[in-house]
């Protein structure tokens, strides 16, 4: 099985074009994406697409009506906040299958100022809703980062450090939607959406693409090495059945189950990563995934946070790209955009925000309902 490498990545800065369609923002960043590999769309033996909310559209042929029908096979996914993950991994399995040779992933979304998402619809089973207070998401991560107060003492003050240091990480990245420091006191102090977590500690509703070329290895020295970053790692999982209270959603357990597939396939640990890209949909969510991800053990998060351990600088980063807290997360893109940070970290081009030495970086996204990615990219050059 041939090793998949990205040849190209790129990324629109995240914000709000209600004067652009979904195909728009694809197009656009899939142009990008293939003048960054040096390649056409010619060259694409494939197309995956990654697109949430207008599911069943067929977001990846409109794409393709914009930039080239060059009658290539097109698969549009929809997985929840995995979503670009998702079309990602799908690009990955046709390259190692050595079906392909060159595929191109677009990961796109319009959000605009929608407002805050509820848990998936349909099905039966126990109604959540109205037993336990709320199933939409700012409760949700509400309810897990308390749960993890209450059987580590994690304190209010530690999850706002969150924010201050994704929005203190965006200043320094130009496609962010949000670019502006967040002091302790601001961010505390901001109206309490679900406690613990202010509107300063929750993600951004965006519109956004990215897209990405991923070629085999033969196709990698063919167009040449220089830039290329080898996708060491690609991981779906989704939520195994645990014994616990039902209405109460597990927010751990398939990213743990898929770090640690993904470190296996890798031959890595966490104690190799340079950097990570996680979900911190909210506050608590990265907290949370901290453990989740094997950043640290059980209970150390708060560690980690008061030594600063995850800010720029510290000894792993996490989000420097300023997170979905101020990046903003435009659900189907999501999952590509931060595949775009790590590369850009792994190539050396990131910046004021360069982190220095950066060889293997993780990118990980979740979305309840369930499905977990998790990648792990290597620097080649």
């Amino acid at each position: 099985m041939s090793d998949v490498y990205i040849a190209g990545i790129d990324m629109l800065k995240f914000g709000r074009f209600p004067e652009k369609s979904v195909p728009d923002l694809g197009a656009e960043a899939a142009l990008l994406a293939l003048k960054d590999a040096g390649l056409t769309i010619q060259d694409m033996e494939a197309l995956y697409c990654g697109n949430l909310v207008q599911a069943g559209a067929m977001v990846g042929q409109r794409i393709l009506q914009q930039i080239g029908q060059t009658g290539i096979p097109v698969t549009n996914s929809a997985n929840a906040c995995a979503t670009g993950a998702t079309a990602f991994r799908g690009g990955w399995m046709s390259i190692k299958a050595g079906v392909y040779d060159a595929v191109l992933i677009v990961g796109v979304e319009q959000l605009g100022k929608a407002g805050l998402l509820g848990g998936g619809g349909g099905g039966g089973g126990i109604p959540k809703e109205g037993l336990l207070g709320s199933q939409l998401m700012p409760a949700v991560f509400a309810e897990a980062g308390m749960e993890h107060t209450r059987k580590y003492g994690t304190t209010f003050e530690q999850f706002a450090q969150i924010s201050v240091k994704n929005h203190e990480h965006s200043t320094k990245n130009p496609k962010s939607m949000y670019q502006k420091e967040t002091p302790l006191e601001m961010v505390m102090n901001a109206e309490m959406i679900a406690y613990p977590n202010t509107k300063l500690m929750c993600s951004v509703n965006v519109d956004g693409a990215a897209a990405a070329v991923l070629v085999s290895e033969k196709k990698a020295r063919e167009i040449g090495m220089g830039r290329a970053v080898k996708v060491s790692a690609s991981v779906l999982t989704s939520d195994p059945f645990t014994e616990r209270d039902l209405v109460m959603p597990d927010i751990n357990t398939c990213t743990r189950q898929a770090a640690a597939k993904a470190y296996e396939m890798a031959g890595l640990g966490a104690e190799d990563l340079d950097l990570v890209e996680l979900h911190d949909c909210f506050a608590t969510a990265e907290v949370l995934h901290y453990e989740n991800l094997g950043l640290c053990g059980d209970g150390e998060a708060g560690k980690l946070i008061d030594e600063r351990q995850t800010w720029h600088g510290g000894r792993i980063p996490v989000n420097v790209s300023g997170g979905l807290l101020s990046k903003g997360h435009p659900l189907g893109a999501t999952g590509v955009a931060n595949m775009y940070e790590i590369s850009t970290h792994l190539r050396g081009e990131a910046g004021a925000r360069q982190v220095e030495g950066a060889k293997v970086g993780m990118t990980h996204v979740i979305g309840l309902g369930s499905a977990c990615g998790v990648h792990i990219l290597e620097k080649t050059a």
